[in-house]
């Protein structure tokens, strides 16, 4: 198999990197970027620090802070006026993965046109697009390096999964002194959505040898300080670890594929607006369970990686050892089920059928170990309703 693979041009990785973004602009000759971003980091003042910098190196910016969470069709607009009216040559995307999807979604809205509807899977983009440079304050979505973006049709409440080089970012500034203010809630969500990212990179049918080693040193990474990095969020070896394996991670699945928790979660998401990283943990040990046996060896290095097995233990038995750290790692880091979480039953039964053909219609669960019917895909929903 010849693996198709897409990665940034330049990469600044390290304590200290946002400090070179003016440099990266203008070695990449560009002037007039749109600074997309939310208002959380316009409040704390990034935002306008990350501006600041900018100017600073005679780059001329203008911001835009009304993207949302888990953009949608609807909140692109105001956006698109924006790179309008500034004649903007390039979009930052500054954030966690809603700015950055934002980001990928304008730039190529400017120069192509249409509606995202026209880009969604299995469609694949090329290009053109204006040029992305993504900024991650959260170690998880790894949007900073994949050619994905998600965004919510606003008419359908369907989480659009959009792909091809259109959506690749042409640099990333990744500096893990961005996440040392993310609350431990955060930190826990961004941080299992960064090692769904990287298991399910690994046991996809599309894996290939170059994302098979990013993915498995993710797990390990992620699997020794997400822990720490969630009790103590100064602690900036943890934050420095849990960064770099989040865009590791994002490389792995960019280039190979995410499978069925990611095609299960985006539906949730939508329907009742719960953070992606969140809604992948309630489904990261069900789903594994459901899958482990199609890929026990694959599932099995993944166990080994996470440090729940050890390389003496038979494949069988490392497979299912990582279901039970999954497990674990959820209850450590608080993961509600959807009932916990405030979800109504009557709700969720109503709209499973729908989710149901949602996931499925993706695409993502075609790559997964075990690929599931619909009516599968409703029993998982049930099974982990709570």
């Amino acid at each position: 198999m010849v693996a198709s693979l897409s990665l940034p041009r330049i990469m600044r990785v390290g304590r200290g990197a946002v400090e070179e973004l003016g440099e990266v602009m203008a070695g990449l000759g560009l002037s007039r970027p749109l600074l997309v971003t939310d208002a959380f980091l316009v409040g704390t003042g990034a935002a306008e620090r990350l501006s600041a910098t900018l100017t600073g190196a005679g780059v001329s910016p203008r911001l835009f802070a009304d993207t949302v969470p888990d953009p949608t069709t609807d909140s692109l607009t105001a956006g698109l006026k924006a790179l309008e009216e500034h004649g903007a040559d390039s979009v930052v995307g500054f954030g966690g993965g809603s700015p950055m999807d934002s980001a990928k979604a304008l730039a190529l809205l400017a120069v192509q046109g249409g509606r995202m509807r026209d880009y969604k899977a299995p469609r694949v983009t090329p290009g053109p697009a204006l040029p992305v440079i993504a900024v991650p304050t959260t170690a998880g979505s790894g949007s900073e390096a994949t050619q994905v973006t998600v965004i919510t049709d606003s008419d359908t409440d369907e989480k659009m999964l959009c792909l091809g080089p259109a959506f690749q970012p042409l640099a990333a500034v990744i500096d893990p002194d961005l996440t040392l203010s993310m609350p431990p809630r955060l930190t826990a969500d961004t941080g299992l959505d960064a090692l769904t990212h990287a298991v399910e990179a690994y046991v996809s049918r599309r894996a290939n040898p170059f994302t098979d080693g990013l993915a498995l040193t993710a797990i390990g990474t992620i699997g020794r300080h997400l822990r720490r990095a969630y009790a103590d969020g100064t602690d900036t070896v943890a934050r420095e670890a849990t960064m770099l394996a989040a865009t590791q991670a994002g490389l792995a699945f960019s280039n190979s594929s995410v499978a069925l928790v990611h095609g299960m979660s985006r539906p949730i998401g939508a329907h009742f607006q719960v953070a992606h990283g969140l809604s992948n943990a309630m489904l990261f040990p069900a789903v594994t369970a459901f899958s482990v046996h199609g890929a026990r060896a694959r599932y099995a290095d993944c166990a080994r990686a996470l440090g729940a097995a050890t390389a003496a233990d038979p494949d069988d038995l490392a497979a299912d050892r990582l279901v039970d750290a999954l497990r674990a790692l959820c209850l450590d880091l608080a993961v509600p089920t959807p009932r916990s979480h405030g979800i109504d039953r009557d709700d969720w039964t109503r709209l499973t059928p729908v989710m149901a053909e949602q996931a499925l219609a993706s695409g993502s669960p075609a790559n997964n170990p075990v690929v599931p019917t619909t009516e599968q895909i409703r029993e998982l929903y049930a099974r982990i309703y709570g």
